[in-house]
């Protein structure tokens, strides 16, 4: 006598394909989106970095200009409202270069009122959170880490010695 298993393969592939390939297509497109976002972020980081190198220095070391720059010119990222509201941690430093090759944080009044360049702008994104899981796994969210670029000052913003900024900030 021969056993009738009707719809025993429909099962076993009902089962495999709820417990293990729906599971691994949804993986491998969210880690695909956490990735693209991973480099949008650091290519956004180098063009702060580069607007900054571009741009002048703000002697209270606010980087306003930079900062207003930066918030405003967003990519389009999944994340895109902590960039705008800088809650991903925009942070802009400049730095002098010594002799023996050390930096350390520039001083504007050091210049002694005369016009003067810092010699490197940093640019870091600090605490930003991928949220992508949270809101679809209901997964906590993925702290990335911190984003920084080092580049060194172009023209500072100053198109020659007479101190005058003829950099805009809304480039």
């Amino acid at each position: 006598m021969k056993r009738r298993r009707n719809g025993q393969a429909a099962m076993e592939f009902a089962l495999l394909y709820s417990a293990v390939v729906l599971p691994m297509t949804f993986m491998l497109i969210f880690v695909s989106e956490m990735l693209w976002t991973w480099h949008s972020v650091v290519d956004y980081t180098r063009r702060i970095a580069q607007f900054a190198a571009t741009h002048c220095w703000q002697a209270d070391a606010s980087a306003s200009n930079v900062l207003n720059w930066a918030t405003t010119h967003v990519p389009p990222v999944i994340d895109q409202n902590q960039f705008q509201d800088n809650s991903a941690g925009i942070t802009v430093a400049y730095f002098t270069q010594n002799p023996d090759g050390s930096q350390t944080p520039f001083d504007g009044s050091a210049c002694n009122g005369g016009v003067c360049v810092p010699d490197f702008v940093s640019v870091s994104v600090t605490s930003y959170q991928y949220t992508r899981f949270s809101s679809f796994f209901k997964l906590g969210n993925v702290t990335m880490p911190p984003f920084t670029t080092v580049i060194p000052m172009e023209s500072g913003g100053y198109q020659d010695a007479s101190g005058v900024c003829v950099a805009d900030a809304t480039q």
